[in-house]
């Protein structure tokens, strides 16, 4: 919910706005059961949730002020953003997580192999499938950010429009950043200009990836062991070598041309963004010697798991083509068309290392194959779309037609990697306005060819989308 107001202020054109919005996930876990508490199991449990929030005031302002030496007012705008963070994790029921010590009788399923007791094997504990949060799991962390920004531009000549900008911010839980953008366009002619534009930017790491935990009990050769996602503060990731979060940080440059002839525009964007320090997941560190050295450092029974780090560098390069052009007729209506094409390729430049486990032998492996083709390969390497609207009177519609291009789904290895193929969406909208401040609309959207390749992949797909399932990756 969102509740803004406009007004003057001297000079000055105000706007400001408060807003609060919530997202609350909840798991309920169905069809299964614990089978570490036996024939008496529930089949359906709470397992708990998280929740996280946000309540943002924003005020700005807007003005002009002449200054002789430029060839238009200077055009001013500056503004404060103050946000509040909120987010938690919520234990489930007890039966969801907890062991009830029944053993699993030999020869089921789902014994060890390595377990050969008379009186049975132990049972992994909590619901199958997703054990539910933890008391351990809880958390209730929030934090306070507040930013302002001021932001200059104005033709210095005729021919010559320039800008700048910064914008700092202060966090309660990490510090202060400060952000700054330029950028000039110069008009050789009325129907043709270059562009150009260099930044700097920030993210800080969010409450998520600080504090999310979830723990499981697995059985490796019949021994129980806990295995984690893991708060960068937990004293086991510690022990692994996990340091606080820093920001992410970004350096972009863009250059481009603009072509105005009459009715048709054309824009042509290349740019290059060099991400620092991204904030990525680890592997799961789960190998025999990295079991063996958190036990020779104290923790019991802990079994490895994963956390957040920072440490992948990228670069990504691309071009945009964006042109339009504006059809009048005279009892057809008016129609504009537009085409846009994007090309873009992303490169892993620098991988995360932890030095206290590059002594283990073999070195445990912080960020793999999958997760690299992921960033490199896992989005549309080129984008297509052409979209045309039209109106009439009250009558108005728009069809769309965009294709992504090929998205490769890596595996393990290159023999299970999969590659989806271009596909195109097509979106389809009809309009009609009811007065001047309702309207009606119907829209349909229709991924063409996406049906017969996944009924041709058939049976190898499922097994592909079971193995990434189990691996916890997102389908």
């Amino acid at each position: 919910a969102t509740f803004g107001t406009r007004w003057t202020l001297g000079s000055w054109d105000m706007d400001a706005s408060l807003g609060y919005g919530l997202n609350d996930m909840g798991f309920t876990i169905v069809d299964t059961l614990n089978r570490s508490l036996g024939p008496t199991s529930k089949t359906s449990f709470d397992a708990g949730g998280f929740d996280y929030d946000q309540l943002v005031l924003n005020v700005s302002g807007v003005r002009e002020v002449a200054v002789s030496a430029f060839s238009s007012p200077l055009n001013v705008a500056v503004g404060l953003e103050a946000r509040r963070e909120g987010y938690s994790i919520t234990a489930g029921e007890p039966d969801s997580y907890r062991n009830g010590g029944v053993l699993l009788a030999n020869g089921s399923v789902w014994v060890d192999t390595t377990c050969t007791t008379a009186a049975g094997c132990p049972t992994v504990s909590g619901a199958q499938v997703f054990p539910g949060f933890r008391p351990a799991n809880v958390v209730d962390k929030t934090r306070d950010a507040v930013g302002v920004y001021a932001d200059l531009e104005a033709n210095v000549t005729e021919q010559l429009l320039a800008s700048v900008a910064l914008r700092g911010e202060n966090y309660s839980d990490f510090g202060s950043n400060l952000s700054g953008k330029l950028s000039a366009r110069y008009d050789f002619t009325k129907q043709f200009a270059l562009r150009a534009s260099g930044s700097t930017g920030f993210r800080a790491p969010s409450l998520q990836q600080q504090f999310f935990a979830t723990t499981s009990t697995n059985f490796i050769s019949g021994v129980p062991f806990e295995i984690s996602t893991f708060p960068v503060s937990d004293p086991i990731a510690i022990a692994l070598g996990a340091k606080s979060l820093e920001p992410e940080k970004s350096k972009n440059l863009s250059i481009g041309a603009v072509l105005q002839t009459g009715d048709f525009n054309l824009t042509v964007d290349a740019y290059r963004i060099e991400l620092d320090n991204r904030i990525v997941l680890s592997e799961n560190l789960t190998a025999t010697n990295v079991r063996n050295f958190l036990i020779a450092q104290g923790f019991i029974g802990a079994g490895g798991g994963r956390f957040f780090i920072n440490g992948v560098d990228t670069t990504t390069k691309g071009v945009d083509v964006v042109g339009s052009y504006v059809l009048r007729t005279e009892n057809a209506g008016r129609f504009d068309l537009t085409a846009t094409a994007n090309f873009n390729k992303t490169s892993v430049t620098r991988i995360p290392s932890i030095p206290k486990l590059t002594s283990l032998s073999p070195a445990p492996i912080l960020f793999d194959r999958n997760n690299v083709l992921t960033f490199e390969r896992g989005t549309p390497k080129d984008k297509f779309s052409f979209s045309a609207a039209w109106k009439l009177a009250s009558f108005g519609a728009t069809v769309r037609a965009t294709r992504y291009g090929e998205v490769l789904s890596p595996a393990t290895t290159a023999a299970l990697d999969f590659l989806l193929t271009p596909k195109t969406l097509i979106d389809v909208e009809a309009r009609y306005e009811l007065t001047d401040h309702v309207k009606f609309a119907i829209w349909r959207s229709v991924c063409r060819d996406l049906i017969p390749e996944l009924q041709g992949l058939g049976a190898p797909l499922e097994r592909g989308l079971a193995r990434r399932d189990r691996a916890g990756r997102n389908l």
